[in-house]
């Protein structure tokens, strides 16, 4: 199972626990493809809504986006909705694309009642997406520790999507794509025969190798609740 579609699982599950009636906001929604999952919620969306992928052929881009009719337009630092009027704020996926992510973290303070849930994804690692506006390659557990109690917020769950060798396979299996684009070049039959050894190799270290998330994992998860 890749990186994304472990991330909706687990996102998918988290939200479904969610009451029905309670008042979420999808900060950075995107194209709010979690929306479905919130039938039995209020469901808000917020976004800057700046991002063109045809404006800049740089890192990796988004053939076509549409982020459809968003609630909200704003900058994500600065939301305008009154203290403590979301129940539940699902940030999914966006720390790496905010200039300063602890003034986000400090406005989801602000929007979310006491005992309000705060669910987080970010990539661990991450190369180039989304340019211009991609700041960060990724987070270690430790900024969040660090920052969410800092501003009001215990950290009930910490998990982690992969761990390092996922990390080498994902890098393995668009290695093709990489190379034909930035080398203009492609594996020789022979290379190909020893990358199936390698992703072998790879694919068994894997399965035993849960504690090498405290090198590397594909991203982190959190759920926090104001205190």
């Amino acid at each position: 199972m890749n990186n994304e579609e472990c991330r909706k699982i687990w996102i998918k599950e988290k939200l479904e626990k969610i009451p029905s009636g309670n008042r979420l906001l999808d900060a950075g929604a995107g194209e709010q493809q979690y929306k479905s999952f919130c039938s039995h919620l209020k469901y808000v969306s917020q976004d800057f809504a700046a991002y063109k992928p045809e404006n800049l052929d740089q890192g990796l881009q988004m053939q076509n986006w549409d982020y459809g009719k968003l609630d909200i337009i704003s900058d994500i630092t600065s939301i305008p909705e009154p203290e403590g009027s979301f129940d539940v704020i699902l940030c999914t996926e966006v720390f790496e694309h905010i200039p300063d992510p602890i003034k986000a973290i400090a406005e989801f303070s602000r929007l979310l009642r006491k005992g309000g849930k705060l669910i987080i994804t970010a990539p661990f690692t991450s190369m180039t997406h989304f340019a211009p506006y991609h700041f960060a390659t990724g987070f270690n557990r430790y900024f969040f520790e660090h920052h969410l109690p800092a501003h009001s917020f215990s950290i009930e769950e910490l998990s982690f999507n992969g761990n390092y060798f996922d990390v080498v396979g994902q890098e393995l299996n668009r290695i093709d794509h990489i190379a034909i684009k930035y080398a203009n070049d492609k594996p020789s039959w022979l290379e190909y025969q020893a990358l199936k050894l390698v992703k072998k190799m790879n694919n068994r270290f894997e399965a035993k190798g849960n504690r090498s998330t405290e090198l590397l994992a594909l991203g982190i998860h959190i759920v926090g609740t104001k205190v």
